[in-house]
């Protein structure tokens, strides 16, 4: 009998102990108060334990569940911060890393661009050295010619003949049947000299009759010596114009090599350096 009492105590007592709670439903971070408002209508409308439990044991029962909320809440929280910490970082490292290398790229790009320019102005410079110093030669070059004018007027019987050719020449670009013909002073006597016969070479070239040639009172200058360098004036030769002087023939031997020596300068240069037009 008393075993039956007592089977019958704890069967009594067994049916006031609440049924397992069965929720299911997931967290929703994004809507925690929805998630909230489930867990209550599960307590008051699928659960039978606020029948059987007393306010104590729900108010228990409630915190439990908040506190699983809350713990819930800040573990997804945590996860989240941590993965976007984690995304923040690499696409950091990412940004860095591109900028770096555009960077780099824009650097060794003008440094590429300010070796080229190095380059190109030694390049420069170099061809810019090598020509003047071509130019001095060459410039050395016609100044000895210059100087050895000085022994063609020093011949008389060349120096004659010579001013017999280039009168022909310039009566044959004027063409003017009255000629002023202009000479240095020392040279008066060798003009004359040949002036009849330089008329009619002239006459018998182009078929005409012989002009009449001036020589001008006014004389071509003289060349200067110094002690330390030599000036030049005029090394010799003849200049004609026509007689109103709107025309004018300078065949002085000056004159002569200046279009002698720029006639022939490609050739000089390069058979002095090789190549033409250096």
């Amino acid at each position: 009998m008393e075993e039956e009492e007592k089977m019958s105590s704890a069967f009594s007592t067994a049916a006031t102990v609440a049924k397992p709670v069965s929720f299911t439903t997931s967290l929703d971070l994004a809507n925690p108060v929805g998630f909230l408002k489930k867990v209550f209508n599960f307590i008051t409308e699928e659960s039978d334990f606020p029948a059987k439990m007393n306010d104590s044991d729900v108010s228990k029962q409630i915190q439990q569940m908040v506190s699983f909320i809350r713990q819930e809440v800040e573990e997804r929280a945590n996860e989240i911060f941590v993965s976007t910490e984690e995304e923040f970082n690499i696409e950091k490292l990412q940004l860095v890393e591109a900028e770096k290398n555009k960077i780099m790229l824009e650097y060794e790009k003008q440094v590429e661009v300010r070796k080229k320019i190095e380059y190109s102005m030694q390049l420069n410079a170099s061809k810019i050295k090598v020509l003047q110093a071509q130019d001095d030669v060459v410039n050395e070059m016609k100044e000895s010619a210059s100087k050895e004018l000085l022994n063609v007027s020093r011949d008389q019987c060349v120096y004659k003949n010579l001013l017999r050719d280039v009168i022909v020449q310039s009566l044959v670009r004027l063409k003017e049947p009255a000629i002023l013909l202009r000479c240095s002073k020392d040279d008066v006597h060798l003009v004359v000299s040949v002036l009849d016969s330089a008329k009619w070479e002239y006459a018998s070239k182009v078929n005409v009759d012989p002009p009449k040639i001036f020589i001008d009172d006014v004389h071509l200058p003289l060349h200067l010596l110094t002690t330390t360098l030599m000036v030049f004036f005029c090394f010799g030769g003849i200049v004609l114009a026509s007689q109103d002087g709107n025309i004018v023939c300078e065949n002085t031997l000056d004159a002569l090599l200046d279009v002698t020596f720029n006639k022939k300068l490609i050739e000089i240069r390069k058979w002095l350096f090789g190549q033409v037009g250096a």
